[in-house]
């Protein structure tokens, strides 16, 4: 299984590579729009077909393994216990993330000086706002249908129905052993579908790189090259910092999740998917060492509550608008952005461009000019790789952190 993997990642590097030469090729060769166009959306189908089949397997997966998860936790003191934590790491690693992003735009000020044209404050942005009413919000959060939660993919309200139906299936002890049984076969299956849809990642990722790059090429991304670089600079630091809080936790052998982590962080990075590499991220804990229940709780929580760095990226775009148009925020409303943020975020997994659509409702909030987002979305796929990427990083120390916290952390032999 090892082998099969590391050649995976092999095949998705070189995937990567080819995509970005052939679409630099086709984007020096053609210089027709159109024409780039036309190649890029018919050469992204093979990443499309591979998000629709990604998207195909979250729900049965995330259900099952998370109603067999808590199944097996025995009683709903131990979910209430192990909730509990997850839930104070993902408020944590929230808070630090977008405390993180503020501090870098602050320092940095990416948005000052601003070699572009600043588009009219009355354009529209072409994003949806998110709804930041309380009633949206619980809205989100709460299913009106199981069966419709499942065929929108709306992670979170999966999750919510998983969960009571989990400790209902605990509750009525010997009478639940064959929903055990069959969620345990169910799990099983989705992840074995999970193998063979994992097959096709590489013509993904070609697909992918090759549509953006010969869409856009590279000038786009010499533009905004400060931008970019003053954004990645922070998401390495982020890297740091759960780095440091996972070996704070762990110890040393921290530094081989990290190694288990190359595929499904590359495939996130990719595709700039975090629901892409969700499957691989499962596999990749529970071969280090980590309990199948407690990755099978957490890890569902975590893509719907500890995005992290899609959290920094928050702050760090707002901010960067408000200083593009000139607008200064002081102390007490940069405070209250980051509060804000922290409460509308939770739950947007599975909404389409998510990280865009809290940042939209957000600046309308503090009266910042919603058209400032047009400054990004000709380069929030590439923004977005690398939050997708971190995301999987955040998810995979907080299943890990719970687990040695929980006594349940048993690594191979090579790890420790």
């Amino acid at each position: 299984m090892k082998k099969k993997s590391n050649l995976l990642t092999i095949f998705i590097f070189g995937a990567m590579i080819l995509g970005i030469i052939l679409g630099y090729v086709y984007w020096k060769m053609v210089p027709e729009v159109e024409s780039r166009d036309q190649f890029a959306e018919k050469i992204s189908i093979l990443s499309h077909v591979f998000l629709r089949l990604v998207k195909m397997i979250i729900a049965p997966l995330v259900f099952s393994t998370l109603v067999l998860g808590v199944a097996k936790l025995g009683d709903i003191k131990a979910v209430g216990r192990i909730g509990a934590k997850t839930m104070g790491w993902f408020i944590t690693a929230t808070f630090v993330s977008l405390f993180l992003g503020l501090i870098l735009v602050n320092l940095l000020k990416p948005g000052v000086g601003l070699n572009l044209p600043l588009p009219d404050i009355h354009a529209s942005s072409g994003v949806e706002r998110a709804d930041m009413t309380l009633r949206g919000f619980f809205d989100h959060i709460v299913p009106e249908s199981a069966i419709m939660a499942m065929a929108e993919n709306e992670i979170l309200q999966i999750v919510i129905f998983a969960l009571f139906f989990g400790i209902a299936t605990a509750a009525i002890g010997e009478a639940g052993t064959p929903i055990v049984k069959l969620m345990d076969s169910v799990a099983h299956v989705m992840l074995k579908v999970t193998g063979y849809v994992m097959n096709f990642a590489p013509f993904a990722v070609f697909g992918a790189m090759a549509a953006i790059i010969a869409k856009s090429g590279p000038d786009i991304l010499i533009t905004y090259l400060v931008f970019l670089i003053q954004f990645y600079i922070g998401l390495m630091i982020l890297w740091f910092i759960l780095l440091f809080a996972g070996y704070v936790i762990v110890g040393k052998p921290i530094t081989g999740l990290y190694k288990k982590l190359i595929a499904p962080i590359t495939m996130a990075f990719a595709t700039a998917s975090s629901e892409a590499a969700y499957p691989r991220t499962m596999q990749s804990l529970e071969e280090f060492g980590c309990d199948n229940r407690i990755v099978s709780f957490v890890l569902p929580l975590g893509y719907s509550f500890n995005l992290d760095g899609s959290m920094m990226y928050m702050t760090f775009a707002s901010l960067f608008i408000a200083q593009a148009y000139g607008m200064h925020l002081s102390i007490e409303q940069q405070i209250t952005m980051l509060l804000v943020l922290m409460i509308t975020s939770k739950g947007i997994a599975g909404v389409p461009r998510a990280s865009l659509v809290v940042i939209a409702g957000t600046l309308a909030l503090f009266n910042i000019p919603e058209a400032g987002l047009l400054l990004l979305i000709g380069i929030d796929h590439f923004l977005d790789m690398g939050r997708s990427a971190t995301n999987v990083i955040g998810n995979a120390m907080a299943c890990t952190a719970v687990s040695k916290w929980e006594g349940k952390l048993e690594l191979q032999p090579e790890e420790a």
